[in-house]
């Protein structure tokens, strides 16, 4: 599905954080690998970009990395039937098609309480020489993006960055001012009129040698990403659609109740 574009560039997710907010349930597990469904939010986030032909994937992994090594290490016996023969010599037999055969995921430790700009930058390394950008995103939110306009917006601009600016849901009730007087006031809209940044980058490679090698300790949204903006280097990608984050109880049961009720949202390009 990537019409017509170039070869996909590798993808990037941050997944070192420790998801404070989600205390409950990644005391256990990292929060990118919270189950949507019965697989790791990550997962989900990974098969968005597959849709349109990615297949390459680095993890940049802190807390509790060895997670996500073992699910990857163990993917196919997660995810397909089996038949086993005991015995002296034991054999072991998977069933099913793997949609996920051709995937290369590297599994990057980039520190436990690294911030994100030095995630990327360790992260990097791991970077073809012929990768000219990159996609990064965070491992806890998922959404309908367009990733092949997305990567062509961001082709076609010569920016060093393009965000994708959404819709952050409505969790407070919107005022619509005039100096002091209120013109209007929403209890709770579904999407507030403003936009945030929901993750789904491109990144040209020039930003990590120009904006994150001197500032390793830094967070990626902080300093390196307001010089960017201030070089006139970064643009906006406005998602209109659906977008929503994992960042606390209520949010993960939203996004399981919509993947039970069998209309997901974020699938709407998966095959």
């Amino acid at each position: 599905m990537n019409r017509d574009l170039p070869e996909m560039p590798p993808v990037m997710i941050l997944c070192g954080g420790r998801g404070t907010r989600l205390r409950e349930v990644t005391e256990l597990l990292p929060k990118p690998m919270v189950p949507v469904g019965g697989l790791p939010i990550v997962w989900h986030i990974m098969k968005s970009y597959a849709a349109f032909g990615c297949r390459r994937f680095i993890l940049c992994l802190g807390y509790k990395r060895e997670e996500f090594v073992d699910f990857f290490l163990n993917y196919r016996a997660r995810t397909a039937d089996i038949t086993l023969t005991l015995g002296n010599q034991p054999q072991m037999t998977f069933h099913g098609s793997d949609d996920e055969s051709d995937w290369q995921v590297t599994l990057a430790g980039t520190g436990e309480d690294t911030k994100t700009g030095g995630r990327v930058l360790k992260a990097a390394r791991y970077l073809a020489p012929e990768d000219k950008e990159f996609f990064l995103t965070y491992g806890d939110g998922v959404a309908n993006i367009n990733i092949a306009e997305l990567y062509r917006m961001h082709l076609q601009s010569n920016k060093l960055l393009t965000i994708s600016a959404v819709h952050p849901e409505g969790r407070f009730g919107e005022l619509a001012l005039e100096g002091n007087a209120v013109q209007s006031f929403s209890e709770k809209p579904l999407r507030r009129s403003g936009y945030i940044n929901g993750g789904f980058m491109v990144v040209d490679r020039r930003v990590v040698g120009g904006y994150l090698e001197n500032q390793p300790d830094r967070f990626f949204e902080a300093e390196p990403m307001a010089k960017i903006a201030a070089d006139g280097e970064m643009q906006a990608y406005c998602h209109e659609g659906f977008w929503q984050c994992m960042d606390n109880p209520r949010e993960y049961t939203l996004l399981n109740e919509l993947w039970n009720s069998g209309n997901a949202p974020w699938t709407e390009f998966w095959e």
